[in-house]
């Protein structure tokens, strides 16, 4: 059996660098009260000490999950220490190990070892979303969002953000893409309803009406990823959508624009801009719930 290249190597461990000996946690003490001595080593900490981690990409935790692990660490301890920031004085702040965190409080703990790092917000949001994508079984949703944020909020390319999860450019690029169908079908994603091979397919075709008309036919049809790529293929023989052969000088800005547009509402947007200036925004939705959902965006009074 060939060995599976592990992601952690170039992701967490280059953020949070060297490691110490987890074997050594039991016999590792450091008072509260001296935060230098404890930077970089383990410590033990009190759990009402410490809070969750603001930028925890995973916004639910599976109850029977967390109880087999409480079990586990009331049998065996926490074999792997939290890593946590000083915030205040006897105050910090989980950047990873979350589900630790949670099972411990299950399992009536009132102590648990910790690394304590000196990490300022975008580093700690970095070391957590790294932390969540490498050692959590997010769905593909989760993953695209959390891609989203790094790039976003820690200022990466897409080629950074690759090098920090140890994945290529075009696996970050796909789960990107999921961003850009509309929010049912994102839904039906983080549900577990359709896979991340149908949300490929889908997005196979330009127009939000079809993507919908096709996401529709996989759930009342159950069809499978290779049938839903038929779908797509007889759907839109032609590429939607032709580019002008000789693009004005504000072709390109406009169309980056609408995919702005289109990532911040989650729908088609369309931008019909002319050459004396003038044009229209169309925002299109699909549902009453969507149309809400659009006006609740738009902040409107």
């Amino acid at each position: 059996m060939s060995t599976k290249k592990s992601g952690l190597g170039k992701g967490l461990s280059a953020i949070l660098g060297d490691t110490p000996d987890t074997t050594s946690v039991n016999n590792t003490t450091a008072s509260i009260d001296t935060p230098k001595a404890m930077v970089g080593s383990v410590s033990s900490i009190a759990l009402n000490q410490i809070e969750a981690n603001p930028f925890q990409p995973r916004t639910e935790f599976d109850e029977g999950a967390l109880n087999e692990l409480a079990e586990s660490i009331l049998q065996q301890g926490i074999i792997q220490p939290i890593t946590v920031r000083k915030v205040a004085d006897n105050r910090y702040q989980i950047i990873s190990g979350e589900r630790r965190f949670k099972a411990s409080k299950l399992a009536g703990l009132t102590m648990v070892p910790a690394y304590v790092r000196t990490a300022n917000d975008q580093a700690m949001l970095e070391m957590a979303l790294v932390e969540n994508i490498q050692r959590e079984n997010l769905n593909a949703l989760e993953i695209a969002i959390s891609y989203q944020r790094l790039i976003e909020e820690c200022s990466l390319t897409q080629e950074q953000l690759g090098d920090r999860v140890g994945k290529d450019r075009s696996t970050v690029t796909n789960y990107l893409r999921l961003l850009k169908l509309p929010p049912q079908v994102q839904f039906a994603i983080r549900d577990g309803k359709i896979s991340m091979g149908h949300a490929r397919a889908i997005l196979g075709v330009d127009d939000i009406a079809m993507q919908l008309k096709i996401f529709n036919d996989v759930l009342t049809e159950d069809l499978s990823v290779r049938r839903t790529e038929d779908l797509v293929r007889s759907a839109s023989p032609k590429k939607n959508g032709k580019e002008p052969k000789n693009k004005p000088n504000w072709y390109v800005e406009i169309k980056n624009i609408q995919e702005r547009l289109e990532h911040r509402y989650e729908t088609k947007v369309e931008v019909r801009h002319k050459d004396n200036g003038s044009g229209q925004v169309v925002i299109n939705y699909y549902s009453t719930d969507d149309f809400n959902r659009l006006i609740e965006l738009l902040d409107f009074d």
